[in-house]
């Protein structure tokens, strides 16, 4: 295992110590999304070597962030999961996220994959504060790919499916830009829509500022 430290008394550096080399978060961040293979993991982080995901996995084995599971037939296979020490990065994804919130630049359609929509945008613009002693599940059909993000009694969990209070249909991108405020939804029918009851939709803009009142 890594002896790299900043061997410094600072919560910061202990912090970095165990999360802070390259792809670390990456790694944190698609295992928030759900459990996944070492293929799942390859497939999402395509600029990552094989050997170094599996050092990064081990590492993180190691500081107890990350286990491994086996899964019951039929499926019958090994996954990586987060811990409950690895499920407190949480907050610290969507604070970096919403610092690099600014920095992304405007969303091209094609290169804005869903699930990074999903988790790593709206997921940074979400107010736990608004949330409080809330429950919404929202689904989400972008490029053909389906989603779901859950709010439960104010906590931004993991979710795969249920009865949807509210549902995104349409493209990543336009999501994209319109949760950060550069499109109005209506000026992007029909390639995003909105379905769903006024209550709903008042509690997700609530949940998700900023940007993300346009989708009202």
């Amino acid at each position: 295992m890594s002896n790299r430290s900043y061997q410094q008394y600072c919560a910061i550096a202990a912090a970095l110590d165990r999360i802070g080399d390259r792809w670390t978060l990456l790694i944190l961040r698609e295992l928030w999304v759900g459990d996944s293979r070492f293929t799942d993991l390859r497939r999402t982080l395509p600029g990552i070597a094989p050997n170094l995901l599996a050092e990064r996995l081990r590492q993180l084995e190691h500081d107890g962030l990350v286990e491994q599971r086996e899964l019951p037939a039929p499926a019958a296979r090994t996954v990586y999961a987060l811990t409950d020490d690895g499920l407190r990065v949480a907050p610290v994804l969507r604070a970096v996220g919403r610092f690099g919130l600014p920095f992304l630049g405007d969303p091209v359609e094609g290169r804005v994959q869903p699930r990074m929509a999903v988790h790593a945008v709206l997921g940074a613009l979400f107010d736990p504060l608004a949330a409080a002693g809330r429950d919404l599940l929202v689904r989400f059909d972008l490029d053909g790919e389906e989603l779901w993000l859950k709010v439960r009694a104010g906590e931004l969990v993991p979710a795969e499916s249920g009865h949807a209070d509210l549902t995104f249909v349409g493209s990543a991108a336009v999501l994209v830009d319109v949760a950060r405020g550069g499109l109005e939804l209506a000026a992007a029918a029909p390639r995003l829509r909105v379905q769903g009851g006024s209550r709903a939709k008042r509690a997700f803009a609530e949940m998700f500022p900023f940007g993300a009142t346009n989708c009202i």
